[in-house]
């Protein structure tokens, strides 16, 4: 294994710059990621600013200034950026921030940073998984630094990788050796006065990754990465597993006469279960190595659009009053149990699937492209919350135009098990089941 190349510009000045930047953050507003996580007042959420097909296009400050008061307005506290050096996005969220709590010294955001990380290879035919790009790694790392002592009173958590573990992610994925490598590292900075002492060091990945599934990730360098965190940051995806494992989803025989509304209800409900499974099952894993460490959702989310595998010609899962029983469940079982649920995503971004429009990686966030806010937002359109807040010029209103029925036109019955063929119309729910939908919102 190569030696870590030493961060020059750090050893050089580290200390006194990092004594300079702590105290003169004093006077700004700053809790710790201890304070911060799992506290249901500092609700947390993904965060891409990308407006186009492409991340050559970038945000401006002024541009993620404009999101940063719409999350304000939406009741967020914690965002979570996904890497530190390509085409400066993070940089310019933090300036962002940065730039309002001068402005407005009540306004409070923080950053859950991430550090993306890939092996030798990555993004080739040809990617060496037993191996890393040092340059890209270092250089990653090496920048959250830098940025972390740059924004000490915004910069809570720094995030080593994501889903970088999984052996799905076939593109760039490393063994928890590589991620154990680069945590300590940043625990050691830690503990040398290079970063903020009440900063948390973490890596992000699928609950898989973090023992609660396949036997094959437990391995000796997975359990000294768990101990070597400050805490697990894992992800479940309920709406992925549809597609892949749709068991769950499914409408099983004993509900084959409900009424569909019911049926969607129900199998939103198995949606939770599932995902609350998996968190259990890492919390399981970890216990049985006889570690104590705290476990938070650094990822779920669920998608309003697909034209394949999650659409009218796959399991049906993809509609805007899906995401909303979904993500309400989601923040109400994890505010219960003071797990922090860093919902994916804020907005809308084009760029993840940009040759397919109905791809559904670009349809997670709660607002579109064109500044609408779905379903899951309406009741805070109803209380004004997003008066005189713009986004590219376009005022903040409801998708569907505030068109309920309209909305449901689009949302259907997840496939039974009886038939899994079945019932492949939109579904168009009684009057009855509108009217009571519409006085209890959040059933």
């Amino acid at each position: 294994m190569k030696a870590i190349r030493p961060f020059v510009f750090l050893v050089t000045i580290g200390f006194l710059l990092s004594g300079i930047l702590l105290i003169s953050c004093e006077s700004k507003q700053s809790k710790s990621a201890a304070e911060i996580l799992g506290d249901p007042a500092y609700v947390a959420i993904s965060y891409g600013g990308y407006r186009q097909n492409t991340r050559e296009v970038v945000p401006t400050v002024e541009e993620i200034k404009e999101d940063m008061l719409i999350l304000e307005a939406m009741g967020i506290k914690v965002l979570r950026t996904y890497n530190t050096q390509q085409f400066e996005h993070a940089a310019r969220t933090l300036q962002a921030i940065d730039e309002l709590k001068e402005a407005d010294p009540s306004f409070e955001m923080y950053v859950m940073l991430g550090a993306w990380i890939d092996c030798l290879g990555a993004w080739t035919d040809k990617p060496d998984h037993s191996q890393e790009d040092l340059v890209n790694n270092q250089t990653e790392i090496d920048t959250a630094i830098e940025l972390a002592l740059e924004y000490p009173d915004i910069v809570k958590v720094i995030a080593v990788g994501n889903e970088s573990m999984v052996h799905w992610a076939s593109s760039y994925y490393v063994g928890p050796e590589i991620i154990l490598k680069w945590v300590g590292y940043l625990q050691d900075m830690k503990k040398k006065g290079h970063l903020p002492a009440d900063i948390w060091i973490t890596s992000s990945d699928n609950f898989a990754s973090w023992g609660g599934g396949d036997e094959s990730y437990h391995k000796p360098e997975l359990v000294a990465l768990i101990k070597e965190v400050d805490y697990i940051s894992l992800h479940t995806y309920p709406f992925h597993d549809s597609h892949y494992n749709p068991d769950y989803w499914m409408v099983p025989p004993e509900e084959e006469d409900l009424e569909a509304l019911e049926k969607i209800d129900a199998a939103m409900l198995r949606s939770r279960d599932y995902a609350i499974s998996q968190f259990q099952a890492v919390e399981e894993y970890v216990k049985s190595e006889g570690i104590e460490k705290p476990i938070h959702i650094g990822e779920t989310g669920w998608a309003t659009a697909c034209g394949f595998l999650y659409g009218s010609g796959g399991s049906r899962a993809a509609d805007e009053y899906k995401q909303k029983k979904y993500h309400d469940l989601m923040r109400e079982w994890s505010a219960s149990q003071g797990v922090a649920c860093f919902f994916f995503e804020a907005f809308d971004e084009s760029w993840k699937d940009s040759q397919h429009e109905l791809g559904s990686e670009n349809h997670f966030g709660l607002i579109d492209l064109q500044g609408r806010a779905k379903y899951v937002l309406w009741e805070q359109l109803d209380k004004d919350v997003f008066q005189g807040l713009t986004r590219n010029g376009q005022t903040i209103r409801k998708t569907y135009e505030g068109h309920f029925p309209r909305l449901m036109e689009k949302v259907q019955v997840p496939p039974s098990k009886r038939d899994p063929g079945s019932d492949r119309t939109s579904m168009v729910p009684s009057q009855k089941q509108l009217e009571s939908t519409k006085e209890q919102p959040y059933e």
